[in-house]
């Protein structure tokens, strides 16, 4: 069973592999461990230009969220209805997810956070209309669970961070 010091762990290990890295293509990474809200490292080159990184790790099957966090979603009785997607969190954010596995054979997806937000709202409005709206345990649960298999157009995508910092201030 996951407690609060393991979750903190895979959360830390997450960050400092993807810090990681971040160094090993040139540039340099900064971790703040929790205490910055939005994003968990501060991507930079030698020119001054950086870029907030959003990390989420796991150890098992699935990343979790709340969709009201990209979509507004409401309830009509039972009946979960989609509104309009929301702003970023946080301007151009990039999101980095990892799955830890054995030493050395992590997976890493990169992608912006408006690539996750697709994804996640796509997810759960496929969820949805499979249900008829209807969520068949808990109806008022908005919570959406991300698979790897889901970010495997995604994988080892460093492209998308390289490109921001590469880009002319």
């Amino acid at each position: 069973m996951a407690t609060g010091r393991s979750n903190q762990l895979t959360k830390q290990t997450g960050e400092y592999l993807v810090a990681a890295e971040i160094c090993r293509r040139g540039f340099i990474a900064t971790t703040f461990t929790g205490s910055v809200p939005y994003y968990d490292i501060i991507a930079s080159n030698a020119t001054g230009i950086h870029q907030a990184v959003q990390v989420k790790a796991i150890l098992r099957t699935a990343w979790q969220f709340d969709v009201r966090d990209f979509v507004d979603v409401r309830l009509d009785g039972k009946r979960q209805i989609m509104g309009q997607a929301k702003p970023p969190v946080y301007p151009d954010l990039i999101c980095v997810f990892v799955r830890l596995r054995e030493y050395g054979g992590d997976d890493f997806y990169v992608l912006t956070w408006d690539n996750l937000q697709g994804i996640c709202i796509a997810h759960h409005r496929d969820y949805l209309t499979r249900h008829n709206g209807v969520r068949p345990k808990k109806f008022d649960s908005f919570h959406t669970a991300i698979r790897p298999e889901m970010l495997e157009n995604h994988r080892n995508k460093w492209e998308v961070l390289e490109k921001r910092l590469r880009e002319v201030g």
